[in-house]
């Protein structure tokens, strides 16, 4: 079992920390928390499986489909179809990253589970939306209030893979993602 902690610390107090409980198989809980002067605690969250690391795509079902309810262009979406895609989940304090890479276009997105943001999709359909991402069971499920409807994602972990479902407007999009291990 490995324990690895991140402190920020402001004026000899404790400002935030954060916690995160690993054994070799990944199966421990991981815990972060925010903790606020010396003796309260702010909030506490438990996230139930660790989504970190690098993944590459293994499956796409339905992108097309899912591009065509955002309203994303035939040429765009031709392209796009056609790009091998890499996930790079990180945790950094209490703040989730999530880096999602191809030979075309990045786009990063970086937010506290439990409190709404402002997101820009430019890396999708350049849309400002109001993202929400909470814990629901073991998944990483958002919520984008916006111009579209029904729009958000879910990530969580299935038989070692990390699997991703884009919805918005009634068109699911479903991909799977191999952990990349280096050799």
């Amino acid at each position: 079992m490995r324990l690895r902690a991140h402190l920020t610390i402001s004026q000899n107090s404790i400002v935030s920390a954060s916690f995160q409980i690993s054994s070799p198989q990944q199966s421990e809980d991981h815990i972060l928390f925010t903790h606020t002067g010396t003796t309260h605690k702010k909030g506490v969250i438990k996230m139930p499986a660790c989504l970190c690391g690098t993944w590459d795509i293994v499956s796409n079902v339905n992108m097309e489909g899912y591009m065509i309810a955002l309203g994303i262009s035939p040429c765009l979406r031709k392209v796009a179809l056609k790009l091998k895609l890499r996930k790079v989940i990180e945790l950094q304090g209490d703040q989730l990253i999530i880096k999602t890479l191809s030979i075309l276009r990045n786009y990063t997105l970086s937010f506290r589970v439990g409190q709404e943001f402002e997101e820009f999709t430019q890396g999708l359909d350049k849309r400002h939306v109001k993202s929400l991402v909470t814990w629901e069971g073991n998944k990483l499920a958002c919520e984008q209030v916006g111009e579209k409807k029904s729009r958000g994602w879910t990530h969580w972990i299935e038989d070692n893979k990390l699997h991703l479902e884009l919805h918005c407007e009634g068109q699911v999009c479903k991909q799977v993602f191999k952990k990349n291990v280096p050799e």
